[in-house]
């Protein structure tokens, strides 16, 4: 932690209603400069409305935010970047077309003595900068060549190119691989040793525990307690956040494991991956593991219908079926939870009704009339099912948490009765409390008879729910391996392994 003791946020009082929903009920805390101050809560803690106020998106309703030693009243985002605020958010936003330093000059652009843009002095100062930050990116290059790990890198310096005092990092790992996060961390170290001080929001407690020097604890629109890193356990840190012992992370009821219900035989789509064969049965959780860009996820929607296939051959319940879109798949039992919720999973404007009964619409559709009745039975039994909290069935689902979203998703499909439920990601940015939720009720399904596949780039969540993993490298299946076998090391092995042919 760096020398410094002042305070360079301060809190207080900050309170937020919306029509139906007080999300912030008067927060107060501090934060030291030169720090790194994890925000940690479940889902519709309030964390994100907390930042939004801090940012200039949003008003409180009451209260005040004192940074750097005076009371500031942030009309918009710019404002606060001006003042010394910056947030690198979870969904990343870049322009593709621009360079990179055109990105880190944006709407600052430096110009020569008549007026024109210098984009020699921008890769100039851009490479500057990089070099103060270790960062190994060219500055003449485009932003849609870049990889998420270096965009957040990007996004990053950009905030250190407006003399940042305090930079907000929304979930900023989500979608990095190990030796990203390693890179990331690395820089910033170096920036909490130059004074800059972080805010870091993350459902990953293990770089929670890992990063920060200070945890402030958020529940339900409430703070909680700042806690000193150092001196506390991650199971008093859950406890804080969610306000009761997690006892089981990982339910795994037991299951019957039946017939195979899902066979795939030399599934292959050129340049994506290569000559896939697995089986499901009834009752089980197959796990499926594997570095970022191994192919899990394409091989998944291929089978879903999504992508299509050059060769191979689906069979469900010892029947060869030909699915071309999703409708074949739904109507043969098969549901997928995406992965991008946002993009290919939600109509974001509508409500948590539309949302839920929309791929189940022909149950409610006995004439012309839609049966609203039934429609708020089935989604009011869902949304207790999963604990979702929302104000309302007709509240818009872009106004949830990102956990509460993933619930609604999953409800979507659970009103459909699968057979065989894929999940990709399936607690990606959710909390420790809703993970477990989402765990058990898989661990039901598959209890109940249904065929689970997840795909999940978090071992413990793969080790803990899977009766059988398979593991992908570089679009090749490298292994499958039994619950009672598996463990972290021989998991990884296969993810960096090429299998041999024979």
């Amino acid at each position: 932690m760096a020398n410094e003791t002042r305070n360079i946020l301060e809190l207080r009082e900050i309170d937020k209603q919306f029509p139906g929903v007080h999300a912030l009920d008067h927060v107060s805390f501090t934060v030291k400069a030169g720090t790194v101050h994890g925000i940690i809560g479940e889902n519709g803690a309030g964390k994100s409305t907390l930042m939004k106020i801090l940012i200039g998106i949003q008003p409180p309703t009451s209260g005040s935010v004192i940074f750097d030693g005076e009371e500031v009243h942030f009309k918009n985002p710019a404002e606060a970047l001006r003042r010394g605020i910056a947030m690198v958010h979870q969904e990343l936003m870049p322009i593709p077309e621009l360079t990179v330093a055109q990105s880190i000059f944006i709407g600052k652009e430096p110009t020569g003595p008549l007026g024109h843009i210098s984009d020699r002095q921008m890769v100039a100062e851009t490479q500057k900068l990089f070099d103060r930050l270790r960062i190994t990116i060219d500055p003449r290059v485009k932003v849609g060549t870049l990889s998420t790990a270096n965009i957040q890198m990007l996004e990053i310096a950009k905030a250190i190119s407006y003399d940042a005092k305090l930079i907000i990092l929304d979930e900023p790992t989500s979608s990095l691989t190990e030796n990203e996060v390693e890179k990331m961390f690395d820089m910033m170290t170096m920036l909490r040793s130059q004074g800059v001080t972080m805010l870091y929001i993350s459902h990953k407690m293990n770089e929670i525990t890992r990063i920060t020097d200070e945890v402030s604890v958020m529940r339900d629109g409430h703070y909680i307690c700042t806690m000193v890193t150092a001196e506390h356990t991650l199971d008093e840190m859950i406890s804080a956040m969610v306000g009761r012992d997690i006892e089981n992370m990982f339910p795994k009821l037991d299951a019957e494991i039946g017939d195979v219900l899902l066979e795939v035989k030399g599934l292959t789509r050129k340049g994506v991956f290569e000559d896939i064969s697995f089986q499901v049965h009834k009752g089980e959780i197959l796990g499926v593991a594997g570095l970022v860009g191994a192919g899990r996820s394409e091989v998944m929607r291929a089978i879903f219908g999504l992508d299509p296939l050059d060769a191979g051959e689906i069979f469900v319940d010892g029947k060869k079926v030909e699915i071309k879109s999703p409708k074949d798949a739904i109507a043969l039992g098969m549901m997928f939870l995406t992965e991008e919720r946002k993009r290919d999973g939600l109509f974001l404007i509508h409500s948590v009704s539309d949302n839920m009964t929309i791929a189940n619409i022909d149950a409610y559709t006995g004439g012309p009339i839609l049966d609203k009745k039934k429609m708020r039975k089935d989604v009011a039994e869902q949304i207790e099912l999963l604990s979702t909290k929302t104000p309302s069935q007709e509240q818009i689902i872009n106004n949830l948490s990102g956990g509460n979203q993933q619930k609604v998703l999953l409800s979507k499909w659970l009103l459909t009765d699968p057979r065989i439920l894929i999940v990709d990601e399936p607690t990606r940015g959710i909390d420790v409390g809703a993970k477990a939720e989402i765990h058990l009720l898989l661990s039901k399904l598959a209890q109940q008879g249904c065929a689970v596949i997840m795909i999940s780039s978090e071992l413990p969540e793969i080790l803990g729910m899977s009766d059988r993993i398979m593991v992908m490298h570089e679009g090749v299946k490298s292994g499958e391996i039994t619950r009672a076998d598996a463990n972290e090391e021989n998991v990884m092995h296969m993810a960096f392994s090429v299998p041999a042919k024979g």
